[in-house]
């Protein structure tokens, strides 16, 4: 069964023993993992990792691993991410078996097909929970900060907690980690709750440096080849690794996919840029001004691929990060 994000909530601090798997899609991969967080938390769960690879080879893998009884009686969480059109033989062979003793929870590619087999067997499957995440408008984003600093024991006025927000760059999971830490700094819990300042945002909030991360990719974006050039000098010069900058990226191009998407299916560009940041919205609209649907699609997966290799294989990370911010600068430049 399906169920709009906005509920979603309660479900995964309070998870129905009847579901078997929690099916995460959608374009707001942070809030994916944060619901996945929530769920493991509550059923007090070690997580267990697999692939789409490893079970599109081994589809039983997921039906043995649910059933398996564990020894010294802890639980275990099995996921899945990410997750693609392959696993619905391994999902429906673990759905067929009589009893489980450990869930599932399996967050899609945000590339993913949003109507794929998966998808459509889930929404009518009574063990499946399907959530499908948007991304959350600035002020959404800042009630979603408030519920999260309360949880903590933090008291969060509403300027200071949209702050927090943007210098996550609407990532809500990182978000959380900067409130856990600005908790435990004030010693701040539930049963003493504190005031949040601007100080200590300020002197503990994320990093400059690591907020200008995504500077690159937006200049990649926009067109901006000779200046990109300059901050590819700047990057190299500062040590800076290239994974965090791709991250940064990657994030920038679902944002834009899921803009574009509303604004191809007709709303007004003016109503989809409501929900963009204010200081961001000329630098949002050049780049969408250069950049399709399927383009956009194509860049993500291409930037993926490059974070794959980078990881699993010892390529000069600098340069090839560099090629492709230039790839992609050179491609926006020639729509203007």
């Amino acid at each position: 069964m399906k169920l709009a994000s906005a509920r979603a909530g309660a479900a995964f601090e309070r998870p129905d023993p009847a579901i078997r798997l929690f099916l995460l899609s959608g374009p707001d991969q942070s809030s994916n993992r944060l619901l996945a967080q929530k769920l493991t938390t509550a059923l007090g769960a070690a997580k267990l990792n697999v692939t789409t690879a490893q079970l599109k080879s081994e589809p039983n893998w997921l039906a043995d691993e649910a059933a398996a009884i564990s020894m010294f009686g802890d639980r275990k969480l099995l996921w899945v991410e990410p997750a693609g059109e392959d696993i619905l033989p391994a999902v429906q062979a673990m759905l067929a078996l009589p009893q489980v003793e450990a869930a599932t929870v399996a967050i899609m590619s945000p590339t993913a097909k949003r109507n794929g087999e998966l998808a459509k067997f889930s929404d009518k499957h009574p063990a499946v929970l399907h959530v499908e995440s948007s991304f959350l408008s600035l002020r959404e984003q800042v009630g979603v900060v408030m519920e999260m600093a309360t949880a903590e024991g933090l008291r969060v006025a509403a300027p200071l907690a949209e702050r927090i927000a943007s210098e996550a760059d609407g990532d809500m999971l990182m978000a959380r980690l900067e409130l856990q830490k600005f908790a435990l700094y004030l010693d701040a819990s539930s049963a003493a709750p504190k005031d949040l300042d601007e100080e200590t945002v300020a002197a503990l909030g994320i990093d400059q440096a690591e907020a200008e991360l995504g500077r690159a990719g937006d200049l990649a974006l926009s067109g901006e080849v000779a200046r990109l050039a300059d901050e590819l000098i700047l990057l190299d010069s500062g040590g800076i690794e290239p994974i965090p900058v791709m991250r940064a990226l990657q994030r920038r191009l679902i944002s834009l996919s899921a803009l574009r998407r509303r604004i191809d299916q007709g709303e007004r560009s003016d109503a989809v840029m409501r929900g963009v940041w204010t200081k961001e919205r000329p630098a949002v609209e050049r780049m969408l001004s250069r950049w399709t649907g399927p383009r956009l699609a194509d860049a993500f997966m291409h930037v993926q691929k490059l974070e794959r290799e980078l990881l699993l294989q010892p390529v000069p990370g600098r340069a090839a990060l560099g090629e492709t911010l230039l790839q992609l600068a050179r491609a926006a430049a020639a729509r203007r």
